[in-house]
């Protein structure tokens, strides 16, 4: 027997696919049940985290050109230009939060589409139920841990892995770096920068303008460098999702137009859960 989902050739020995856990006899996606599009949001979403990755770089680099500017200050005695570098940091900072909202959005009803296809994949093992795809960014501390496990389960049954991807590590482990770490820098920061002298007149009082960037230089490299990982990883992690999934979904023949109804085939045994956690429950 072939295996409708992967192509492989099934054992009878095993109750299911040993490459892609569907149970003998399954669809690769069951009738009747609702399944979403991934690959218009997915491009979306990649595009969108990418930009708002790209975007931290002119912020997280800015003490390089405050330098400069403070520079050019104390050379002509000008304290807008002060004033200016501030503004201009704020600028490029609004202009990143911008983007990080608009990546946010489209990353989260992505997940919640691709957590509610696993639903329609015999075989699938949700642990977590749907809802937390949205949820689990906006608990407090269940934010530091619940995306991961969600994206987790998702890379898992639509990647055919017995084991999280250590893509998804990589992904977490450098998002939580940037996001704690730029907060922490911005709290450091503000606190230096409220030490110094408002209205600066002597060359010495000019001088430490210069020092405060030149020291916010280098701890900024790590968020910088962080972001840029957690940005590529998880770009790469959506577009092997999105086209995993819509390559499934295009096994089955659809009825009509709508995204729910699928051809008949083998009977339907619906996802399984995991061991102490029901499919419905939002266990964490």
């Amino acid at each position: 027997m072939i295996c409708k989902t992967c192509g492989d050739a099934t054992s009878p020995a095993f109750n299911e696919c040993r490459r892609c856990k569907t149970p003998l006899g399954q669809p690769a996606v069951a009738p009747g049940v609702p399944i979403h599009p991934l690959r218009r949001l997915g491009t979306a979403a990649a595009v969108a985290v990418g930009v708002a990755s790209l975007l931290y770089l002119p912020s997280g680099l800015f003490p390089v050109f405050g330098v400069q500017l403070a520079r050019a200050a104390a050379e002509r005695g000008d304290r807008d230009l002060l004033l200016g570098a501030v503004a201009a940091e704020v600028l490029l900072t609004l202009l990143h939060l911008s983007a990080m909202l608009t990546a946010a959005v489209l990353l989260i009803i992505w997940t919640w589409r691709a957590r509610r296809n696993l639903e329609a994949f015999p075989g699938a093992l949700p642990t977590l139920n749907s809802g937390w795809a949205i949820a689990g960014w906006l608990v407090p501390f269940a934010n530091f841990v619940v995306p991961a496990r969600v994206i987790a389960n998702v890379a898992r049954d639509s990647l055919w892995r017995r084991a999280t991807p250590a893509l998804v590590g990589l992904w977490w482990a450098a998002w939580l770096t940037f996001s704690v770490g730029d907060r922490i820098l911005l709290r450091l920061e503000n606190q230096r920068y409220d030490r110094l002298t408002p209205w600066p007149r002597s060359d010495t009082e000019f001088a430490t303008y210069v020092r405060y960037y030149q020291d916010s230089l280098g701890p900024r490299l790590v968020p910088t460098v962080a972001c840029l990982i957690a940005g590529a990883s998880l770009i790469v992690l959506i577009r092997r999702i999105t086209a995993a999934q819509q390559d499934r979904i295009a096994k089955t023949t659809p009825i009509g137009t709508g995204h729910g109804g699928l051809a008949p085939d083998a009977p339907y045994a619906a996802p399984r859960s995991a061991p102490g956690h029901p499919a419905g429950s939002m266990a964490t």
